[in-house]
């Protein structure tokens, strides 16, 4: 049996037919007739047309996410990636060498922001599923501690 390939020339006859069913005065039965199809094809399109543009919108609202998860992505590495000192009164705190002390606190909540827009990516794009695991094989009833021969 051929499976259904859907291509840019159906999408747009799905359309034409979407659109003109679209009108608010015609039927499908009347959508059919002007296409030369049957009621159910004319149904069938316009699902068809409402599927594909609903998806394009998905698609759409996907991408924008997904740039979006990229810039604070970017920004939190570049919070990673810079020097942070402490600051206590206005003024740098200062060790025992005379070098400024270190505040890790920064880059570990940047860290953390970068694993949440790395988790919503993965989410988003379907890397999170659970795995799909299958087994076979058949199942074993053992009666334990009963002599078969009592069975019968």
């Amino acid at each position: 049996m051929g499976r259904y390939v859907r291509t840019p020339e159906k999408a747009a006859e799905d359309a034409a037919i979407a659109d003109h069913w679209a009108q608010g005065s015609h039927s499908y039965t009347e959508t059919a007739k002007h296409f030369g199809i049957s009621k159910w094809a004319a149904m069938s399109a316009v699902r068809r047309a409402v599927r594909e543009v609903v998806q394009e919108a998905g698609e759409e609202a996907l991408r924008v996410h997904l740039d979006r998860m990229e810039y604070l992505f970017a920004k939190a590495t570049e919070v990673i990636e810079a020097d942070h000192v402490i600051v206590s009164h206005g003024r740098i705190v200062v060790g025992d060498d005379g070098n400024p002390l270190r505040d890790h606190a920064p880059v570990i909540a940047a860290i953390n922001s970068a694993r949440q827009c790395l988790e919503s990516v993965q989410s988003l794009t379907g890397m999170k599923k659970p795995a799909k695991v299958e087994h076979s094989g058949g199942v074993t009833y053992q009666l334990v501690g009963v002599d078969p021969q009592d069975l019968a």
